[in-house]
């Protein structure tokens, strides 16, 4: 199956975030080398979604427990997957929309009320967030990177491999950092264009850092978007110092240079967004 082209931005949380009977799972999840690689896994997370949804439609399978694994000196970070709930919410969007008479005939009833109880089950045992929004390991942007992720990480955390087989692009940071930045842009934004839609996105996505533990560790992933670029253009890229340069010209009143980031930001990023309709 072929790269999906999308982004991820992913949170790895330490053993300790998780309760006892998950530290011994993932423990053991490891030891058997069962742990999935981030250039592995967006095609397997798609195939098992697709190979859900296409087994009689008629019931939600029992999904394997899958996750991202980092591994330090000292400490073991899982960012698990949660292929049960993408599983329903695939479900339920594939009746978003559509007439009844189809809906049905894609996604029965039957199946539909399934991934329905299995999301409000979700919902019900995860932690949340303020507006009821359960907490994920992983977001996920197709065609394109959203600017506001960019945010929460520094050009200098860049880890770019070029080589055939294993080309990627991502940067990584600790949860701190990634909060402090979120909330010095934030304050920034709120200062200067008020109640806007990048002022929501950025707050939305530092609140839902706010959720997980505070030796977790960030990860934005270019993900298969590595696909639509040469590697002279992975090499060049400084999205994250051109959001940087905006911020800083916002704060300091210089409005000329944030119009100017942005809009280089916005007409990068348009080309592989165009890409899609092409497709």
């Amino acid at each position: 199956m072929p790269s999906l082209f999308a982004s991820y931005l992913r949170v790895y949380e330490p053993l300790t975030a998780f309760d006892r009977e998950r530290q011994v799972f993932w423990r053991r999840y490891v030891r058997e080398g069962r742990a999935v690689a981030p250039l592995e896994g967006p095609v397997r997370q798609r195939t098992a979604v697709i190979e859900a949804l296409g087994a009689g439609w008629t019931r939600l399978p029992d999904l394997p427990e899958e996750a991202y694994v980092l591994e330090t000196d000292d400490t073991l970070l899982v960012c698990p997957w949660n292929l049960r709930v993408r599983v329903a919410e695939a479900a339920l969007s594939a009746r978003d929309g559509v007439p009844s008479v189809l809906a049905d005939a894609f996604v029965p009833p039957i199946l539909a009320g399934q991934a329905k109880a299995v999301i409000d089950d979700w919902r019900s045992g995860a932690r949340v967030l303020e507006h009821g929004v359960p907490r994920v390991h992983e977001q996920i942007a197709t065609w394109g990177v959203p600017l506001r992720w960019f945010v929460f990480i520094d050009a200098e955390e860049r880890e770019l491999t070029l080589r055939p087989g294993g080309r990627a692009l991502r940067y990584r940071t600790e949860i701190s950092k990634a909060r402090r930045r979120a909330s010095r842009g934030l304050s920034v934004l709120r200062k200067s264009v008020g109640d806007a839609p990048i002022t929501q996105a950025v707050e939305e996505g530092a609140r839902w850092l706010e959720e997980f533990h505070p030796r977790s560790v960030v990860e934005l992933d270019y993900g298969g978007l590595v696909d639509l670029l040469d590697d002279e253009t992975l090499e060049a890229d400084d999205s994250p110092r051109l959001v940087a340069t905006g911020l800083a010209g916002l704060s300091r009143g210089n409005s000329e240079a944030a119009t100017k980031a942005y809009e280089t930001l916005v007409a990068r990023w348009r080309d592989v967004q165009l890409r899609e309709r092409r497709n």
